[in-house]
């Protein structure tokens, strides 16, 4: 799947000691002097562990060189030897890759050290009492057993993005291997490493030494554990900005040109601003900027979503924002412009089936509207539904369904349009617009819910030649149609076409909210302003706030006015519940409007 990132405006800055500063390293001549010297001064059992995708050799390599070229030589020892073997790995994980072909089943307890031989990690614990230098690297060096042996503990990192396109690509190393498996299931990930990865990484949070940034090998930067608990601890009291990630697809526009610089990008389905699979770059002051995964931010979970919120969904960051691109110079017919007929779960469903805590229930706002904007949503009221079913199970998305458009009703869009989806309702963007699609996030690890019911037998993007000559995209029919509510145009009329109400006004500026149903877990509310305007997370809500009209503007704590962060038009920012109240600022005096999201008091 292809994927690009956009690091324009994405800068978190955050200010910290000078004994933070000086606890920093970027490089691996400067990050090998900082621990060639800890070795020398007589720690002398080393664990490099971390996450999915890190180049271990990029680090372990040099120091050791840069051992021996002090006379000391290190007895080298990689983890991959301490993993069981595969069949057993694979009988542990069939669980939670199950035999679904869209979806598996998330492992919501289990622990790295369940796919560690216990024999062959005691046969490790008892030769580290010899003498000399052990370094212990890759996943599970600072395993339960592992850890307490250790004089020093280095916790390398990646952000999911980086290790995607490894996995992708079939350059990732799994447990138990020391080389790329090209045939690593994404289920694999998505529904059982990623939880022992992440359950590990957290446990390590107070527990390492240092936190090395390893996104790209060349040019990693490492932080002693107190500098990077102040670092993470500081951006949490602040609005959040993420770096965006852009994905073509088969209806993929191309307003995105008018709009960003993204070189290789060709077309745009989908520009996720916020979610949890994306990472944060921060500016702290020192040599370089670290880049981090979003989720490493949860270790300050109540400050980010809320008191009831982390407690209800623990670890997880629960609201997703998408800009869905819809423009075309040209027209073109709905076949191409159209996102699949689809529908999202429950909260019940996605705990039944997928063993997630919280279902996808979802709202398109109308940012941009062209020449024939329009959105596909329910049922016309006097079609055939049980033929409707029939004909997407004959086509598979393999054969066209000619007269689709008889049965899935047809809106006309404009700015400011709100449609609420809540789930079980077919529905789809339907191009000539840009959409702002903000979501409830079911997963940490960004797994994606979505059941497709008829994609028009298209092909889809073919990334490599950049051209719609991919294959045709595989359907989700049995849970589509389990999931269907069938609902009708009359329900999406009178229930699911939001209308605004004013809720604050004053001369300064004022706030209106979508009307919303008792199902919907969240709000949708609109600040208008020409110069300045006030808002609160009232120390309880994680809000997203996007710029949808003006240049540029400045959210600013009004209790701590160095707190602060500015957006441009079409990005977006996470305001972490502890912020508290808050003004925006146009930079430049021209009338705003920021969309504000955010979950309903749990």
């Amino acid at each position: 799947m292809p994927l690009y990132e956009d690091k324009h405006n994405a800068e978190n800055r955050v200010k910290v000691s000078a004994k933070a500063l000086a606890e920093s390293r970027c490089g691996t001549k400067k990050i090998v002097d900082e621990l060639l010297s800890i070795i020398k001064d007589g720690k002398t059992k080393i664990a490099f562990d971390g996450w999915y995708g890190v180049d271990f050799n990029a680090i372990v390599s040099p120091l050791a060189d840069a051992l021996k070229t002090q006379g000391i030589t290190a007895k080298l020892i990689p983890t991959h030897t301490l993993f069981k073997s595969l069949e057993e790995m694979k009988a542990y994980k069939q669980p939670n890759i199950t035999d679904d072909p869209g979806f598996g089943y998330v492992n919501s307890d289990g622990k790295l050290e369940e796919l560690m031989d216990d024999a062959k990690t005691d046969e490790l614990c008892a030769s580290l009492d010899g003498e000399g230098v052990y370094i212990v690297y890759g996943y599970g060096a600072a395993s339960e057993k592992l850890l307490s042996l250790m004089d020093a503990v280095i916790y390398c990192d990646k952000t999911m993005q980086s290790m995607q396109w490894q996995m992708w690509d079939g350059e990732m190393i799994p447990f138990g291997l020391d080389h790329p498996d090209p045939d690593y299931n994404w289920k694999e990930f998505n529904y059982c490493d990623f939880y022992l990865l992440y359950r590990h990484k957290k446990n390590l949070y107070t527990k390492m030494d240092y936190y090395i940034e390893a996104v790209d090998p060349g040019s990693m930067k490492m932080v002693t554990r107190a500098a990077y608990d102040e670092i993470v601890s500081n951006v949490v009291k602040q609005p959040i900005k993420q770096v965006q990630i852009f994905q073509p697809g088969p209806w993929g526009a191309y307003r995105y040109r008018d709009l960003w610089d993204v070189p290789g990008l060709e077309c745009s389905a989908w520009n996720k601003m916020s979610g949890p699979e994306m990472s944060v770059v921060i500016d702290f002051g020192g040599e370089d900027m670290l880049n981090i995964p979003l989720i490493n931010l949860l270790q300050y979970n109540a400050e980010v979503t809320g008191k009831k919120v982390s407690e209800k969904y623990p670890d997880l960051f629960p609201l997703d924002i998408w800009l869905d691109d819809g423009y075309f110079p040209e027209p073109q017919p709905a076949e191409r412009i159209s996102m699949p007929i689809h529908n999202h779960p429950d909260s019940s469903y996605v705990e039944r089936h997928f063993n997630e805590p919280l279902g996808r229930y979802e709202t398109y706002y109308i940012a941009e509207a062209y020449e024939g904007a329009n959105t596909w949503m329910g049922y016309y009221d006097d079609c055939d539904l049980e033929e409707w079913e029939r004909k997407c199970r004959e086509s598979n998305n393999l054969t066209p369904i000619e007269d689709w458009k008889k049965y899935v009703c047809n809106w006309k869009s404009n700015v400011g349009d709100l449609y609420l989806i809540p789930p079980g309702t077919a529905h789809g963007h339907g191009g000539n617009q840009m959409v702002l699609e903000m979501d409830t996030s079911p997963s940490i690890a960004g797994t994606e819910y979505s059941f497709f019911q008829y994609d028009f037998a298209r092909n889809s993007w073919d990334d490599n030649t950049k051209t719609m000559t991919g294959k045709p995209l595989k359907m989700h029919l049995e849970h589509g149609f389990d999931n269907e509510r069938y609902r009708r145009e009359s329900f999406v009329k009178d229930k699911l076409r939001a209308r605004p109400e004013i809720v604050s006004w004053n001369k300064e500026w004022y706030m209106d909210r979508y009307s919303t149903l008792d199902e919907m877990p969240f709000d949708v509310e609109r600040i208008f302003f020409d110069k300045r305007a006030e808002n609160t997370t009232d120390g309880r809500f994680l809000q997203i706030l996007t710029l949808t009209v003006g240049h540029n503007v400045t959210i600013r704590s009004k209790n701590d006015p160095e707190l602060s962060a500015s957006i441009e038009r079409l990005q977006c920012i996470a305001v972490p519940a502890c912020f508290g109240d808050y003004e925006i600022i146009s930079e430049d005096g021209s009338a705003c409007t920021v969309v504000c999201f955010h979950l309903k008091d749990c």
